[in-house]
């Protein structure tokens, strides 16, 4: 049975960057771009269509209407749609507001065409890419907040604590499976795991709980 191409769209106002990352999606087999779209009204139009994506790659600082409000909107759509935020360093703020609504991944513009490709397959797998600046940033917004008291350990195992203190140490999945003598696919299993548990659904989310209640 022939499966469907994955459906990438693509919301950036910077037009040589979203003619390259549509041009991108569209060489590879597996993927096709239906959309790339300038600004977060193109894309809300194109939603209430009755399109929907499988991943969509969004800008945060779009004109008119945010990238946030695009991921709000996005949300309550299609849950099951996967979101990876391009974001640049002078963007901290939004990134936190991102995380909050609900954005699977994290790409600090510009990435090279292989670690999109890759975050756009992580997210599909149930993982949460992020670019090591963006971590530090998001985990020194974290930082701030008042850790609350810890009630439980969460039921995690020897072994997804030790994949949680390598998610929080910045390792990439694939990292964490070479680190650990593990298959890719067996750390992913391992994070939904983890996600499941600590009752988060990103990545982002899942550090920002561990260092804030000592859980590595």
């Amino acid at each position: 049975m022939t499966r469907e191409p994955l459906g990438v769209w693509i919301v950036e106002d910077n037009r040589m960057l979203r003619r390259n990352l549509a041009e991108l999606i569209e060489e590879q087999e597996a993927m096709t771009c239906p959309l790339a779209a300038s600004s977060c009204e193109e894309f809300l139009l194109a939603l209430d269509s009755g399109q929907v994506p499988d991943v969509v790659l969004m800008d945060l600082g779009l004109p008119g209407k945010s990238g946030v409000e695009g991921i709000v909107r996005m949300r309550s759509i299609s849950p099951a749609t996967k979101v990876i935020v391009l974001t640049i360093h002078e963007e901290d703020e939004q990134v936190f507001e991102a995380i909050c609504a609900g954005a699977s991944g994290y790409l600090l513009k510009p990435s090279p065409p292989e670690k999109i490709l890759e975050a756009i397959h992580d997210v599909q797998r149930g993982a949460a890419p992020i670019n090591a600046y963006i971590a530090s940033k998001m985990l020194s917004m974290f930082s701030r907040l008042s850790p609350p008291p810890r009630e439980e350990d969460y039921g995690l195992t020897a072994r997804e604590r030790e994949i949680l203190r390598l998610l929080v140490d910045c390792l990439t999945m694939k990292q964490i499976a070479a680190e650990l003598n593990l298959s890719y696919h067996t750390v992913g299993n391992h994070l939904r795991n983890i996600y499941h548990k600590l009752h988060v659904r990103s990545r982002a989310s899942a550090m920002a709980k561990a260092l804030r209640e000592d859980l590595v």
